[in-house]
């Protein structure tokens, strides 16, 4: 069964620029798929209609099995934000991470949740620690947290990378490794892409334009090229080993 499918999804803003033109993607339950592309491709316009911030013109969207309101869509798709500042507010580490379930009303075995999340990112511990005091290889693991304590089929991340050193970097990519969820990456950091992930998606001028294991993507050199997509010098994405 698939963890999402998404149907001729197209999203046009009020001045008529098109954003999505027709947007077909599914992935399986369990699968880590990195979405790549030069700016304006439409990347994140594509996550914004997942989460249910955008409604597209045409289209559907399904997650999985179950009810496909918005409350629930936006339970089962959860976003990780490029900068966890934006997504850590709250005092403590542990009011963070308890934040999402009880404003979904998952309050029943909180403690749980929590700890199981924090488990999760390799944060056992950190309940009482002010968010404001941790790395920022820290920060990230536990606004990954946030989003697991309520549970998602598909955890969506944008540029994860961003901003870490890297041991932060590598401790990361420990956490998505270890993790029993549907992974979708949004990043221009293609070897990072190539490390978590097996299968890549290129978006341009709004629609999938290409889709496959992502280390023949990322060694062919008519897609790099057509769509701004480029390795650091030297790296060969044929050579990578998990």
């Amino acid at each position: 069964m698939n963890a999402l499918d998404v149907n001729g999804l197209r999203f046009s803003y009020p001045d008529g620029t098109n954003v999505l033109d027709g947007v077909d993607f599914s992935m399986r339950a369990g699968e880590r798929v990195a979405v790549l592309g030069p700016n304006g491709a439409g990347k994140t316009t594509f996550v914004l209609h997942l989460i249910g911030i955008l409604r597209g013109a045409e289209g559907s969207i399904s997650v999985g099995l179950g009810d496909d309101t918005i409350a629930e869509i936006r339970r089962r798709i959860g976003l990780v934000f490029q900068d966890p500042d934006d997504q850590l507010f709250m005092p403590t580490v542990y009011e963070d991470v308890a934040f999402g379930p009880v404003n979904f009303g998952l309050e029943g075995d909180l403690d749980g949740r929590v700890g199981r999340a924090l488990a999760a990112v390799r944060m056992e511990g950190a309940e009482s620690r002010a968010p404001h005091h941790l790395s920022g290889g820290e920060r990230r693991r536990i606004a990954v947290a946030t989003v697991l304590a309520c549970e998602p089929q598909i955890l969506v991340l944008d540029e994860p990378s961003s901003n870490l050193d890297p041991a932060g970097r590598r401790e990361l990519a420990e956490v998505l490794a270890g993790l029993d969820v549907s992974i979708l990456l949004v990043t221009h950091d293609l070897p990072y892409a190539l490390q978590v992930c097996e299968r890549a998606v290129v978006m341009n001028h709004g629609r999938i334009v290409a889709d496959g294991p992502i280390a023949e993507i990322l060694s062919d050199p008519e897609i790099m090229s057509a769509n701004r997509l480029e390795l650091p010098a030297g790296f060969d994405p044929r050579s990578f080993t998990r």
